[in-house]
């Protein structure tokens, strides 16, 4: 088959948190990290960083926001907010009275080959 197709709300929760759902094991993706979070009001993620996998990762917020602690520095952000990671740098998403809900996509550096104007 040539395509995969999930529903957030039929995956169950996990990880260290238990805020992930891990969308690129369902989907069967295999260029690319794809997770789907989920932090309930002003609830900590898990503080990380990717030195390990070596990928640079996009958070994008989807739905309500917070504040990201990056490398000791707070930012806030809010739905539409795009933050991008290096593999070294220490983040942790702080979710603020709303909650926060977003998406990580990560990928080795230099993995993407860039075509045409875009």
């Amino acid at each position: 088959m040539g395509y995969s197709v999930v529903n957030i709300r039929d995956l169950e929760a996990g990880g260290p948190t238990g805020a992930v759902r891990f969308v690129r094991r369902e989907l069967g993706v295999e260029a690319f990290g794809l997770n789907w979070f989920e932090l309930p009001p002003n609830a900590e993620g898990f503080e990380h960083d990717e030195k390990g996998s070596q990928q640079e990762e996009v958070n994008v917020v989807i739905e309500g926001g917070g504040r990201w602690r990056i490398d000791g520095e707070e930012i806030d952000v809010e739905r539409g907010s795009v933050l991008r990671f290096d593999p070294e740098t220490t983040r942790c998403p702080l979710a603020g009275p709303d909650g926060m809900t977003f998406v990580a996509i990560g990928a080795r550096r230099g993995s993407y080959d860039a075509r045409g104007p875009f």
